[in-house]
């Protein structure tokens, strides 16, 4: 599999085999209405920006939100007013940023089950549908190409209660299900797996899109089974177990929703080609 590390993954400096260093440009605008009060948690800050603006206003005044770090994940909480709040982001991003390393911990998290990924029923089906004697970049590979192979990319035919296995049996979805059945897979394969949350530059119709990352020799690669953007270009958001982790509007009391949402992602110059068909290997 290439190194396809996304810019913002790490702070750190571009290491070997990085993706080189380019100005990428991320925004979002969500509107909220609430008839009274409500407390709502904002995930849509990049990892690592050179520049960022967060404006919100709530029943046309300005609201200042308390932003605190969730393993690595700039999480915002905002109190909303009765009536219409607007959230306004944008930043720009030029690390090519360096591989991230996976740590005990990360096995000891992203091996287990999780709510929209219950990896544990599907051991058996795994284990007969994948070869687990090649080697892991090959493997994870394989897993992705089979998702790509398997689903068919359609808005609005999931629920957002759906599971990888719904996913499974049902043979459609959006980026969440695609990469849900990939994460699924994998740690059925005992290959440590997690969602990533990401701005992609390319991506149509645009959108907050959602990615894999698998252990490959003690490294984060990134793969994207839905294929609908270069992972080269991607800008990270956040990681997590599933979607349950990564939302990036949650709403709490009240009857608060939300409304009108534009995400937009560029680079400075021409987009990164596409990933290779099959999925390469290291």
């Amino acid at each position: 599999m290439a190194d396809d590390t996304p810019r913002g993954f790490d702070p750190g400096a571009a290491g070997p085999g990085s993706s080189a260093a380019m100005r990428t440009d991320v925004a979002c605008s969500l509107t909220i209405s609430s008839p009274v009060p409500a407390t709502a948690l904002l995930q849509v800050a990049v990892a690592a920006p050179t520049t960022e603006e967060l404006t919100i206003l709530s029943a046309g005044q300005p609201r200042h939100a308390v932003e605190t770090q969730v393993d690595g994940a700039r999480v915002h909480k905002l109190e909303v007013a009765a009536g219409e709040t607007t959230i306004s982001y944008s930043a720009s991003v030029e690390s090519g940023g360096a591989p991230r390393e996976v740590t005990a911990a990360d096995w000891a998290e992203y091996l287990r089950p999780s709510r929209y990924c219950p990896s544990d029923q599907v051991e058996g089906f795994a284990a007969r549908e994948f070869d687990q004697d090649v080697e892991r970049g090959a493997l994870v590979g394989q897993v992705a190409q089979w998702v790509t192979d398997r689903l068919v990319y359609v808005a609005g035919a999931s629920r957002p209660v759906d599971t990888a296995i719904d996913t499974l049996l049902a043979g459609s979805g959006v980026c969440r299900d695609y990469t849900h059945l990939t994460v699924m897979l994998l740690r059925a394969l005992e290959v440590p797996a997690r969602l990533v949350a990401v701005y992609a530059p390319g991506l149509s119709p645009m959108d907050f899109h959602a990615v894999v990352e698998a252990d490959v020799d003690g490294v984060w690669k990134t793969v994207d089974p839905t294929r609908l953007a270069p992972t080269s270009s991607l800008v990270r958001i956040c990681h997590g177990r599933d979607a349950a982790d990564t939302a990036f509007l949650s709403l709490f009391g009240g009857r608060a929703t939300l409304g009108r949402m534009t995400v937009t992602a560029t680079v400075d110059g021409d987009l990164p080609a596409p990933d290779a068909a099959p999925y390469p290997l290291p």
